[in-house]
């Protein structure tokens, strides 16, 4: 039963890291935000800013 309860952690962290919740959460923590509009807009343009300087392969 252990084995399946864990199967299950890494599984749903996993989706957390793929739809960003888990980003989401980084930052707001090493700003001392709460979660409002204002605070996600600041991650979106976060985001969008740290994709723009990522070099483009190919």
């Amino acid at each position: 039963m252990k084995r399946l309860y864990r199967a299950w952690q890494v599984m749903a962290e996993a989706l957390r890291e793929i739809f960003d919740e888990a980003a989401y959460s980084r930052f707001l923590r090493a700003r001392q935000l709460v979660s409002s509009r204002e605070a996600y807009a600041a991650f979106l343009r976060e985001q969008e800013t740290a994709k723009a300087r990522r070099p483009r392969c190919c």
